[in-house]
């Protein structure tokens, strides 16, 4: 009964735990890295075939982004995470797909033009995505789920996205028993929409977030339809635009039910039914999802406006832009407006384009809603650099730079520890991952020092045991190193494939005689075919 860390260890992006319980093992997340890779992830402890269940706390691609990946190396599991979160993945592993194939694209074509240079694979392809999504199991909240003898399940809304969950496990191997709760990412209290996160009362064991660890996001609720719509003013009135980097799942939707509430109240003046324009196929499909799951979601405050007829996340003016010829057009309409666009770290996807035409213009203000990681072309922005390259033209920063002050979906400090006090008894040991390397080792100081509970931060490749309690490896930081050439990506599916044949072979030890030979004879024809 072991827990191996592996992503989003003093970091805050790339999440990965890996759980090891008789014969079976769990991954908890498979997420993305998002900007700097501060340190190296250890591998896997077992081959992705090997790899028996995944439970998944939320849909942002820092942690389900390379489920794909996973796919493609073997994995033929199932994947456990709420319903909302299974729509959401729909939408978002194939968007993680499509930009993948997209930039490799892009970047063969430049490799061309240069002698030598390197040809480039995606990490995986659409038919991974598709695929991997094919293996989801939606999930009621509140609901103990058997995975498999010795392994019980339940999601608790957490309130940080449209169906994100803190996941209870209880592990049973002879006659221990254990429960170790994932933490996911907490939500912030009173954000729009969603409900508060809710407390889990009981666990052995917890593996918390700490993305804020170490700051409060203000004392008293900011109001942002008060702040939102002085930008807009101020904006509109010198005559420029205000582009908005959001996240197209969850922070997008918000915005739009604070502008819904700017146009009701008439709280912008002199600029009409002024236009708001989402640029994101994405973020429109998110949308839809959001009002297909406003029962089990969204909180109180949304769903009186539902009663009402009202709905909290349209209003007109509104405009969706899906192709990238609509996409086009925005930045050519001389019209003050608002350009919600994605990436939400500027990273990818169109919110690019709208910098390149609206990061130069003093009249314009570039508003960032969200968190933004070190090594991202947002938290560059953010932290005032004066010129940036947007698609290989060096474009100066002149126009305004905003954030919505205390914004967040993440729990500040004193959500964190709202959390994790909630416990009636203090839990045996909590694991502090998810947050910058600093951050991390702070918070585990507050947790024992101010609180009395046992805590701990542990590096990638790092196991503890769960059954006795005790560290089996400590690891230490891992310096990152330059990743290897990596084999073609026909190849490397070839690879992945001996590696299932093998998780095959291994778990059909003990089985008949006849079918053993029969599947024997069938891999030595195979291989005689191909041995030329």
């Amino acid at each position: 009964m072991k827990l191996t860390f592996i992503g989003a260890c003093h970091e805050v992006t790339g999440s990965c735990h890996c759980i090891e319980v008789g014969d079976k093992c769990i991954l908890v997340d498979y997420g993305m890295e998002q900007g700097v890779n501060v340190f190296e992830n250890a591998k896997l402890p077992v081959d992705e075939a090997c790899v028996d269940y995944v439970l998944l706390t939320h849909a942002h691609v820092d942690h389900s982004g390379m489920l794909p990946l996973l796919y493609a190396r073997g994995f033929r599991g199932q994947v456990f995470t709420t319903e909302a979160s299974a729509d959401l993945c729909d939408i978002m592993l194939r968007d993680c797909a499509h930009i993948q194939a997209m930039e490799a694209e892009w970047k063969n074509r430049k490799a061309k033009r240069h002698a030598g240079a390197p040809m480039v694979e995606p990490e995986y392809t659409m038919e991974d995505a598709e695929g991997l999504i094919k293996r989801i199991v939606p999930c009621r909240y509140n609901q103990i789920i058997e995975l498999c003898e010795g392994v019980k399940i339940r999601f608790t809304d957490i309130g940080h996205l449209l169906g994100s969950a803190s996941i209870e496990v209880w592990l049973t191997e002879g006659d221990v028993q254990k429960k170790i709760v994932f933490s996911g990412d907490i939500g912030n209290k009173n954000q729009p929409l969603l409900k508060d996160p809710s407390y889990t009362e009981e666990a052995d064991y917890v593996v918390m977030e700490s993305t804020y660890g170490d700051r409060c996001h203000v004392d008293v609720q900011p109001d942002y339809v008060k702040e939102l719509s002085e930008i807009i003013q101020q904006t509109f009135d010198r005559g420029g635009n205000v582009v908005i980097p959001s996240f197209a799942v969850g922070r997008t939707q918000e915005i739009l039910y604070f502008i819904r509430k700017i146009k009701e109240d008439n709280l912008v003046k002199g600029h009409g039914n002024f236009p708001v324009y989402v640029d994101s196929p994405m973020a429109v499909r998110a949308t839809s999802i959001f009002q297909d799951n406003i029962a089990q979601c969204f909180d109180k405050q949304a769903l009186e406006l539902v009663k009402k007829g009202i709905n909290p996340i349209s209003f007109p003016g509104l405009k969706l832009s899906i192709t990238s010829d609509e996409s086009k057009e925005i930045n050519f309409i001389d019209t003050p407006k608002v350009i919600i666009s994605a990436s939400g770290m500027c990273e990818a996807g169109r919110i690019r384009h709208h910098l390149k035409h609206n990061l130069w213009r003093e009249e314009c203000t570039i508003l960032f809603v969200g968190y933004q990681a070190i090594g991202t072309l947002g938290r560059a922005i953010v932290d005032g650099v004066q010129e940036v390259k947007l698609f290989g033209e060096p474009i100066e920063v002149r126009a305004e730079i905003r954030k919505l002050t205390g914004m967040s979906g993440h729990a500040d400090k004193n959500g964190l520890i709202d959390w994790v006090t909630a416990f009636k008894e203090k839990p045996r040991k909590v694991f502090v991952v998810h947050g910058e390397d600093s951050v991390t080792e702070n918070f585990v100081e507050c947790l024992m020092v101010e609180h009395g509970i046992k805590a701990y931060a542990p590096y990638s490749g790092t196991v503890f045991n769960l059954a006795s309690g005790k560290l089996e490896y400590e690891a230490g930081p891992i310096p990152v190193k330059k990743k290897e050439k990596a084999a073609s990506g026909v190849f490397a599916r070839l690879l992945a494939a001996g590696q299932r044949l093998l998780a095959v072979i291994k778990k059909n030890e003990g089985g008949s005689n006849k079918d053993l030979a029969r599947f024997a004879d069938q891999i030595t024809s195979l291989c005689d075919k191909w041995d030329v």
